[in-house]
């Protein structure tokens, strides 16, 4: 198989990320099924699994990082990717190689399409994604392998893991045609990983939702940490735009005792939270007899690396780019430019925005307007679930700002307009959509 004929195999399936399941869409039986034929992959791996609403791949790359940094060989399995599909299976922050990809689809699609009932007709693209990380990391002989999950939980293809801790980040209002319309409802289909004597891990705030946890760990004799009562953590914001320049720290407190004050390569307080959240992961491992040290999760901290998520990739123009897609991450975003992105004398924020059908738009905007001078409204054309610049400039009339938004039909001509609207000391911020950041990003690297 070569890499164009496992691309044309993998993406002809089903894909969940640019159409909505149905209720009836979500099982676990095909996945089990292929991973059977497959020789069991996930069975021969130590993992650590992250689901949530926000903050779960971020909190993955963290665990990555610092397992990397502690001489773990590390798998990384996120989604969805931002530039290049290979981005979704990762090695010690190497993306899997085009041949690679191309022999490992192979045995995908001969393990689908074996026997007297093949899989292939009914295996959807996130099914198919999780059975490559799985068969790569162990061609790779990991040492360790930290699995986001895709959509809720407890019917995602990756819940077939039985992991060393199972992590669950935040729960708020996302995806909530498959998961629910309550915080309790959601909680429920992401508490789903939680794994009979498995300790688990959460950084929960809601008191409804952390019921549901609480109540899911108790049934299953899952041993439970949770933050505000088991860790917890002070922040000090980066300065960017500030004289002198700082970055970003951290310190946590555990049920082990006090941290250092750590550094941290991601802004923003919510990354601070994702950081304690990866560094009570750290303490459960200890736990259980991995030798991991405290100036490892130091530098496994201070070095992540993980793209679109408040991402500088712009000086004069200050230019950041981020991925909030829904309402809480749209709040994180503004209180991170709040508090560590100084606007310099004279000088404008101006948004560039587009989302996706099934998120709550009209509650984005609503939060972000107020702290922008001006929007950019646009589309992405990577995915068919962008909405059209048009509907959302309705929604900023209902809203009474339409005469503060320029709709660009393309990304590619709205950073040409944002460019020739912008001064030198203005801040321009790019967000709504991993779509957007994914398109957007290659034209903005390349300007620097």
């Amino acid at each position: 198989m070569t890499y164009e004929q496992a691309l044309q195999f993998w993406f002809g399936r089903v894909n969940f990320e640019v159409k909505s399941p149905k209720a009836s869409d979500l099982k676990l039986d095909r996945m089990r099924a292929l991973l059977a034929r497959l020789g069991d992959p996930h069975e021969r791996l130590r993992i650590v699994h992250v689901a949530g609403s926000k903050g779960k791949g971020s909190t993955s790359a963290m665990l990555a990082s610092i397992l990397r940094q502690a001489g773990f060989r590390t798998g990384l399995f996120t989604s969805p990717h931002l530039e290049h599909v290979e981005e979704r299976v990762q090695v010690d922050g190497v993306s899997i190689a085009r041949a690679e990809l191309a022999e490992r689809m192979a045995q995908i699609a001969r393990a689908a399409r074996s026997g007297d009932d093949p899989l292939e007709p009914t295996l959807t693209f996130f099914e198919i994604a999780t059975a490559l990380g799985f068969l790569h990391f162990v061609d790779q002989q990991v040492d360790m392998a930290v699995l986001e999950v895709g959509l809720g939980g407890r019917f995602d293809s990756t819940n077939v893991c039985r992991p060393l801790c199972a992590v669950l980040t935040s729960i708020s209002f996302d995806h909530t045609q498959q998961l629910g319309e309550t915080l309790v409802k959601i909680a429920g289909e992401k508490a789903g990983i939680i794994k009979t004597g498995v300790p688990a891990l959460s950084g929960v705030r809601s008191s409804e939702a952390r019921a549901v946890i609480e109540e899911t760990c108790r049934l299953r004799n899952a041993p439970l940490r949770e933050i505000e009562r088991d860790f917890s953590f002070l922040y000090q914001p980066a300065r960017i735009n500030g004289e002198p320049y700082s970055a970003s720290k951290v310190r946590v407190r555990t049920w082990r005792g006090d941290w250092p004050e750590m550094e941290l390569g991601l802004i923003g307080e919510h990354q601070a939270r994702n950081a304690a959240v990866a560094t009570a992961i750290v303490e459960v491992l200890r736990e259980q007899g991995l030798t991991i040290s405290t100036e490892a999760v130091a530098a496994g901290l201070a070095g992540v690396q993980w793209p679109a998520r408040l991402e500088i990739v712009g000086r004069r123009p200050l230019v950041v780019l981020d991925c909030a897609h829904n309402v809480a991450s749209a709040e994180a975003l503004v209180r991170a430019l709040d508090t560590s992105f100084a606007l310099r004398p004279g000088g404008r924020r101006l948004l560039v925005f587009a989302g996706n059908k099934d998120k709550d738009l009209a509650g984005m905007l609503e939060v972000l307007m107020p702290n922008f001078y001006h929007v950019f409204l646009t589309r992405f054309t990577n995915s068919p679930r962008s909405v059209p610049p048009e509907d959302l400039a309705a929604l900023l009339e209902e809203m009474g700002v339409a005469n503060r938004a320029t709709i660009c039909p393309d990304a590619a001509g709205c950073w040409e307009t944002v460019r020739g609207f912008a001064h030198t000391d203005d801040l321009i911020c790019i967000t709504g959509s991993v779509f957007l950041a994914g398109q957007m990003r290659p034209l903005l690297v390349g300007d620097q």
